[in-house]
């Protein structure tokens, strides 16, 4: 005796193959098939980031802006007493080397966060990754860095000359300058102020930086 196999009929598998394409249709749809997709939660946190990428580089522009406005605008002419004569004094920013660093890597941070804040912007409307990559990342992350180092050396050395003036010299005839000089010194004052913080907003873009990098 010859057995037969049973071979199934073709109506048989005409109702096999589109309940199969329904399972991996439902399947994909409930997301137990990974795919290319990115989660939804995921895209949310990528967006917030950016967001505030976008409103830190928007504080970044202003007070850098206004930390070199105001040393910029930081000069003054008056009179001091020595040995009970009357002296002429008078005060500009551009007197002192410092004062002129601090101008410069205001003004280098204020044309970066510009950059920064319209490549953000135009990634966030054409609905792109800001960051494309891990090297993009660790790059934007090294200039901030970099940029918050200067500013805090630059408000240091500037901090270091305004009290000098704020004080004078110990054990010399030299008197307090700020006291003939105070619109002087309190441009210095804020601008200084403005400095650091500025300098802790770039170190805040850079913390940023690096958890963005240890969740991908």
């Amino acid at each position: 005796m010859t057995s037969e196999r049973k071979m199934p009929s073709v109506p048989e598998m005409a109702v096999q193959l589109p309940e199969t394409t329904k399972v991996a249709a439902m399947a994909s749809e409930s997301g137990t098939i990974s795919g290319p997709m990115e989660r939804p939660e995921r895209s949310l946190d990528r967006l917030r980031a950016d967001l505030y990428q976008l409103v830190l580089r928007l504080i970044c522009i202003a007070t850098s802006t206004t930390a070199m406005t105001l040393m910029v605008t930081a000069k003054e002419s008056s009179t001091v007493s020595i040995y009970g004569f009357e002296l002429p004094v008078h005060s500009k920013w551009s007197f002192s080397d410092a004062f002129e660093y601090l101008v410069g890597v205001s003004g280098a941070v204020a044309a970066y966060s510009l950059l920064q804040l319209l490549l953000t912007a135009s990634m966030l409307v054409r609905k792109s990754p800001v960051l494309s990559s891990r090297s993009h990342a660790w790059l934007i992350f090294a200039i901030d860095l970099a940029l918050g180092y200067a500013l805090m050396s630059a408000g240091s050395a500037a901090a270091g000359i305004s009290n000098l003036n704020r004080t004078g010299i110990r054990h010399t005839t030299l008197p307090n300058f700020c006291k003939a000089l105070q619109r002087f010194c309190n441009h210095v004052a804020i601008s200084i102020a403005f400095t650091f913080f500025t300098c802790c907003l770039l170190t805040t873009s850079a913390i940023q930086r690096v958890i963005w990098l240890s969740k991908i």
